[in-house]
C-alpha cells in the first residue's frame, strides 16, 4: 500500500510537470510537443538535469541557469499538488475503478486551476480528454447503460448552467459566466449526477464569493475567474459522495 502510494506520488511529480506544459502552451495555442522544454525568457534549452519535477527548481534556486531569470513557483507546486493528489486518490478508492476516475478528475481540475487564474481560460481539448476518458472508465464499471446515463448526466448540467449564464447576461448585460465554466459543469454532471450537480453549483459560489468580494474591493475586477472555485467544489464533492448526498436526501426529507 504504502509502496504504491509512493510511485503514484512520483508518477504524479512528472504528470505534474506535463500539466504545467499543458496549461501554458494550449492556452497560447502553441505545440505542447515543439519546441523542447526551454526557458521562456532566453529560450535556453533545458537539460534532462533540469527537467526532474520539484528538485530541479530546488537545485537551480527558482533560477534559469543561463540567464538567471526567477522561475515561477507555480512550477513546483503544480508539481507538488498533482503528486499528493494522485496518491490520495488511491488512498481514497484503493484498488478500484474510482481511482482512476479521481485520478482523471484531479488532472482536469489541476489544469483548470492554471489556466484560469492565469489567463481566464478553461481548455476545450482538457475537458473533452477528461470527459472521454471517464466515460470509458464508467463502461468497464456498467456498461453502455452508465455511458449513456452519466452522459446525460452531464447534457443536463450544461443545460443548467446554460440557462443561469442566459439569465444572468440578460440582468447584468454583461458576461455572468465565461463558456468554460459551462463546460465545466457538463464534466460536473458526469461525474456528479443531476442533484449534486445543483449542489456543485452552490458550493463553487460559495467558495468563490470571499475571493470575487476582495478582488472587487482591491482590485476593482469586474471579472474573476469562477472556473477553479467550481474545480474544487467538483473534487470535494466526488470525494465525499455519498456523505453529501446522503445529507441532501435528509434535508429533503427522501
Amino acid at each position: 500500500m504504502g509502496v504504491i502510494l509512493f510511485y503514484l506520488f512520483l508518477i504524479g511529480l512528472f504528470v505534474g510537470s506535463f500539466y504545467n506544459v499543458v496549461a501554458l502552451r494550449l492556452s497560447k495555442n502553441e505545440s505542447i510537443v515543439f519546441p523542447g522544454s526551454h526557458c521562456v525568457n532566453c529560450n535556453h534549452k533545458l537539460a534532462w538535469y533540469e527537467l526532474i519535477p520539484v528538485f530541479s527548481y530546488i537545485g537551480l534556486r527558482g533560477k534559469c541557469k543561463k540567464c538567471k531569470i526567477h522561475i515561477s513557483i507555480q512550477y513546483p507546486l503544480i508539481e507538488l499538488l498533482t503528486g499528493i493528489l494522485f496518491a490520495f486518490s488511491f488512498h481514497l478508492y484503493g484498488f478500484t475503478l474510482n481511482t482512476l476516475l479521481s485520478i482523471v478528475l484531479v488532472s482536469i481540475i489541476i489544469i483548470t486551476y492554471v489556466t484560469d487564474f492565469k489567463y481566464m481560460i478553461i481548455l476545450d481539448e482538457v475537458l473533452i480528454v477528461g470527459g472521454i476518458l471517464a466515460l470509458i472508465i464508467n463502461f468497464f464499471v456498467g456498461g453502455f447503460a452508465l455511458v449513456g446515463q452519466t452522459f446525460l448526466n452531464g447534457l443536463i448540467m450544461f443545460l443548467i448552467m446554460l440557462a443561469i449564464k442566459f439569465i444572468g447576461d440578460k440582468a447584468f448585460k454583461q458576461e455572468s459566466l465565461g463558456w468554460g465554466d459551462v463546460k465545466l459543469s457538463f464534466i460536473a454532471g458526469m461525474f456528479l449526477g443531476v442533484p449534486l450537480g445543483i449542489v456543485y453549483i452552490f458550493a463553487g459560489s460559495f467558495l468563490a464569493f470571499p475571493y470575487a468580494l476582495i478582488m472587487t474591493m482591491t482590485k476593482k475586477e469586474s471579472m474573476v475567474p469562477f472556473g477553479p472555485f467550481l474545480a474544487t467544489a467538483l473534487l470535494l464533492i466526488f470525494w465525499n459522495y455519498d456523505l453529501v448526498l446522503t445529507f441532501v436526501n435528509n434535508l429533503l426529507g427522501v
